[in-house]
C-alpha cells in the first residue's frame, strides 16, 4: 500500500531540469555541485527509511545522490541506519524491552525486520513513525538511480566485536557500484585505498568537529585541514561541516569566509559540506532562507563546493539548477505575483520604521504598507501595533502608568497610541517582532531595536525616494472605537495627508493607493469622501475561512477591487500537514468574480509553512503562486519573493503537490481532527456606518516632563516586563 501511494509524488514531475552550464561553476571539475540525500529525504520521513530514499529520489527527478550510514548486524548483514545506537531513530526499545543494548549487530536481519524506524529530531513530526522498516545496503541500490554513498562512520567500533568493516564493504561493492565512499577514520580510508578503483568510487575524508580528535594521527580535525596534501594521499576529496568554510561568531553571524575551498581545490580535493537542514537555525545574516545559505557556499564569486549533504534536498538542487549565477539587476521576471510588505521588511528590521521600508525597497517589494495609528495629539503614524507593548520599549520607561484595557481591541491591558503624544512616542526604541518566539526563532538580534518611526506624511513620501515602488497601501484598523472613545477619525486623518501629499505635488497620486480595512464601514467612508474606486479598496478577511458564499462575494464587490486571506484559508492544516486536496475552492472563487486575491503573511521561518512544502519557503510561495494563482503576496520577507520570481525554473516545473504527505503517515499519532473553518457569509460583512466624530475640547499639551521618558532600575523594568507577560498569557 505505501508503495502504491508513493506514486503519487512521480505525478509531480517536479524537476526536469539542468539548466547550469558547467563552464560557470568555480567546482573542482567545472561542474554543477552533488546534492547528497542524508538518509533520503530525512527532514520529513525517519532517516535511512525507505520513503525517505524514495521521496528524495522522486523531488530532485532522481538526479540525487542518496546516503547511506553503513551499520553491521549480528548475522553480517549491511543496513543503512544513522547511528550505531539503535535507540535514536527506531522504535527498537518498544520491540524488545528486555535488550539490554541496543546496537546493530546486538541483531539478526531477521529480528530487526520487526524494528520500525522513527524521526530523531524532536522538531519534526512523528507521525511517520514506527511505519518503515531499516532498509538493507540492497534496498536502497534499489532507489538510487542516481548513485550511492556509503559512510562508514565506524569502523573501529566493529573490529573490537571482531566484525571487519573493509571486508565487508570490498565484498557489496563487487554487487553494489558506490560513487563515493566517506569515513572520518584515516585507518580505514587508508585500508580502502587499493581495493576502491578511482573512475567508478572516490574515497572521502570527513571531518568531524574542528577539536574533536582523529584516533590514527592523534590530531584534531581542524589541524588536518591544514594539512590537505597529506590529505590528498589517501582520498579524493573532503567532506567537512559547513562551519569550516563560512564560521559564524557566538552571536551566530556569519564571519569571513575560510580559504578552505580554494585550498583543497589547489591540492586536486573535492570539498563536500554537510549539516544542511531547512529546519535547523542558522545564520541571521541568512534571515531563516536556507536557498540564501546554500547559494552563498556555490554563487559567491569566490569559490563553489563540489556538493552538499543536506536533510532536505530538493532545496540545494533547487538553489543549483534555478536561483544561482542569476543577475538580479538584469534578469526579467518569470513569476507575475505583486509584492506587498507587512510593515516594510519587518523580518530583517523592527517594522514600520525607516530602515524597514528601506529594505523592502531594496529587496524589490512593489507596494509599501503603512498601519496607521493615531498619536494623543491626532497626527496619523506607521506602526504594526496599536498596542505599544507590543513593539517598542514603552513598557522600560515612565509611560509605563499609562496601561489601561481596551476590551473592544483585547482582552489584555496595553499602553496604547491614542495614549502618548507624537514626540513621546518619537522617544521611544522600536523592537523587532518575533512571532516565532515560542520556537526560539528570533529575528536579527544585531538590529532588533534599530530604526526609526515615519508619520504618515513622511510615509507618503517614500514613492519619490523609491523608485521601483508601484505603489504604496495604507491600512486603517480600529477606526469605531477611535470614533466613538477617543473622538478621533483616523479616516479623516488619512484623507488629509493624502490630499496635503498631492497639493505639495510629491507625486504620490501618480502611484497606486490602496486602502485597507477588515472593516467594510471604513472602506465605504473612503468611498464616499473622496470617492475612491473599488478598484484601489482592499477588504482584508481576520480570520481562517474554508469557503465564501455568494451573498458576501456581492456584497465584497460593492465596496472592494482586492480581498486579503490567510494562508490557511487555502490550505488548512492539521498536525501541521495540509489537509486541503480537491483544490483553492476560496481563491478561485473569489478571483473568477473579479476580484484581486493577496494573501498573507509569507514569513522565512520554517515552522510558519507546514511540512508539506519541505520547511522551504520558496516551494511555499511557489505553490501559491504557480499553483494556486493567487495576485498577490504579503510578506515581512520581500527578498525570497523577488528572487523567486526571476528563477530559471518557473517555465519547466510543478508546483508541489499538496494534501498526500499526511495520508503516509501512522494514525495513532495524530492528533485530534480541528472543526472546519467557517464559510465567510453576508452576515461577517454586513456592519453599520462608521459613526462620526463628536466635538471634543482639544487635547491639553504634555508637560516637559512627559516628553521625555524616564530610565527605570534595572530591577524594576524586570519585574514590569514579567508582569506584562502574565497577564497577556
Amino acid at each position: 500500500m505505501a508503495c502504491t501511494r508513493v506514486v503519487f509524488l512521480v505525478l509531480i514531475k517536479f524537476f526536469i531540469l539542468q539548466t547550469a552550464l558547467s563552464s560557470s561553476w568555480q567546482t573542482l571539475s567545472g561542474k554543477p555541485p552533488v546534492v547528497i540525500a542524508r538518509g533520503g529525504f530525512s527532514g520529513i520521513f525517519p532517516d535511512s527509511s525507505i520513503q525517505a530514499y524514495q521521496l528524495a529520489s522522486i523531488t530532485t527527478s532522481t538526479d540525487v545522490t542518496l546516503w547511506c550510514d553503513l551499520q553491521l548486524t549480528k548475522d553480517g548483514v549491511g543496513i543503512c541506519f544513522p547511528n550505531l545506537n539503535l535507540d535514536n531513530g527506531s522504535n527498537v526499545m518498544n520491540v524488545y524491552p528486555n535488550y539490554k543494548e541496543s546496537f546493530s549487530i546486538d541483531f539478526t536481519k531477521k529480528e530487526l525486520s520487526r524494528v520500525g524506524c522513527a524521526q530523531s529530531v524532536p522538531s519534526r513530526s512523528n507521525i511517520f513513525d514506527d511505519a518503515y522498516p531499516i532498509c538493507t545496503i540492497n534496498d536502497v541500490a534499489e532507489t538510487a538511480a542516481s548513485g550511492l554513498w556509503l559512510n562508514v562512520q565506524d569502523s573501529a567500533f566493529y573490529s573490537q566485536h571482531n566484525m571487519n568493516m573493509r571486508n565487508f564493504v570490498v565484498s557489496i561493492s563487487k554487487r553494489v557500484r558506490f560513487k563515493f565512499i566517506s569515513s572520518p577514520e584515516i585507518t580505514f580510508l587508508k585500508s580502502m585505498k587499493n581495493s576502491a578503483k578511482r573512475t567508478v568510487t572516490k574515497l572521502i575524508f570527513r571531518f568531524l568537529n574542528q577539536d574533536q580528535i582523529e584516533p590514527f594521527t592523534n590530531q584534531s580535525y581542524g589541524s588536518l585541514s591544514k594539512n590537505l596534501s597529506y590529505i590528498r594521499t589517501f582520498s579524493s576529496g573532503i567532506l567537512v561541516p559547513k562551519s569550516y568554510i563560512w564560521p559564524v561568531d557566538s552571536y551566530l553571524y556569519l564571519q569571513p569566509h575560510t580559504s578552505l575551498v580554494t585550498d583543497a581545490h589547489k591540492e586536486g580535493l573535492q570539498v563536500f559540506a554537510s549539516e544542511f537542514a531547512n529546519d535547523f537555525v542558522i545564520a541571521y545574516n541568512y534571515s531563516y532562507d536556507p536557498t540564501a545559505e546554500y547559494l552563498s557556499f556555490i554563487d559567491n564569486g569566490n569559490f563553489s563546493v563540489d556538493g552538499f549533504l543536506s536533510d532536505f534536498p530538493v532545496t540545494p538542487y533547487r538553489a543549483i539548477n534555478c536561483f544561482s549565477h542569476v543577475d538580479t539587476k538584469k534578469a526579467e521576471d518569470q513569476a507575475k505575483v505583486t509584492i506587498i510588505s507587512k510593515n516594510g521588511a519587518s523580518g530583517y528590521f523592527p517594522g514600520c520604521t525607516d530602515l524597514a521600508y528601506q529594505r523592502a525597497a531594496d529587496d524589490g517589494v512593489d507596494i509599501l504598507d503603512c498601519n496607521v495609528q493615531m498619536s494623543k495629539d491626532k497626527i496619523p503614524f506607521c506602526l504594526s501595533s496599536i498596542d505599544l507593548m507590543n513593539i517598542t520599549n514603552v513598557i522600560e520607561t515612565s509611560f509605563r502608568n499609562l496601561s489601561s484595557v481596551a476590551a473592544e481591541i483585547q482582552q489584555r491591558s496595553g499602553i496604547y497610541t491614542f495614549s502618548l503624544t507624537m514626540s513621546q512616542i518619537q522617544t521611544l526604541k522600536p523592537s523587532i517582532s518575533n512571532p516565532y518566539l515560542a520556537s526560539a526563532l528570533l529575528r536579527n538580534p544585531r538590529n532588533k531595536n534599530a530604526g526609526s518611526f515615519l508619520t504618515l506624511s513622511e510615509f507618503l513620501f517614500l514613492p519619490n525616494r523609491y523608485s521601483s515602488l508601484i505603489g504604496i497601501l495604507i491600512e486603517v484598523e480600529n477606526a469605531a472605537y477611535l470614533v466613538e472613545h477617543q473622538g478621533m477619525s483616523v479616516v479623516d486623518a488619512v484623507l488629509d495627508e493624502l490630499k496635503r501629499a498631492t497639493n505639495q505635488q510629491n507625486q504620490t497620486s501618480a502611484r497606486k493607493i490602496l486602502i485597507q480595512s477588515t472593516d467594510k464601514s471604513v472602506l465605504m467612508r473612503f468611498k464616499e469622501k473622496k470617492h475612491i474606486f473599488h478598484d484601489e479598496l482592499v477588504y482584508r478577511v481576520d480570520e481562517n475561512i474554508r469557503d465564501v458564499e455568494d451573498s458576501a462575494i456581492r456584497d465584497i464587490k460593492n465596496f472592494a477591487g482586492s480581498v486579503v486571506i490567510s494562508k490557511k484559508s487555502v490550505f488548512p492544516t492539521n498536525d501541521g500537514f495540509v489537509i486541503h486536496k480537491k483544490g483553492p475552492d476560496v481563491t478561485q472563487r473569489l478571483k473568477n468574480s473579479g476580484l484581486r486575491v493577496y494573501v498573507e503573511t509569507f514569513s522565512n521561518e520554517f515552522i510558519s509553512q507546514p511540512f508539506d512544502f519541505f520547511s522551504d519557503p520558496t516551494l511555499e510561495i511557489d505553490c501559491f503562486v504557480k499553483g494556486i494563482k493567487i495576485d498577490g503576496i504579503i510578506t515581512d520577507f520581500p527578498a525570497t519573493t523577488a528572487r523567486y520570481r526571476k528563477n530559471q525554473c518557473y517555465s519547466k516545473l510543478n508546483p508541489v503537490g499538496t494534501g498526500e504527505l499526511i495520508t503516509f503517515g501512522n494514525p495513532m499519532f495524530f492528533g485530534p481532527a480541528k472543526a472546519p473553518y467557517p464559510f465567510l457569509n453576508d452576515s461577517d460583512v454586513t456592519e453599520p456606518p462608521l459613526p462620526e466624530v463628536r466635538s471634543q475640547p482639544p487635547a491639553s499639551a504634555p508637560s516637559k516632563s512627559e516628553e521625555k521618558t524616564i530610565e527605570v532600575p534595572f530591577a524594576f523594568i524586570t519585574m514590569a516586563i514579567l508582569v506584562s507577560f502574565f497577564i497577556s498569557v
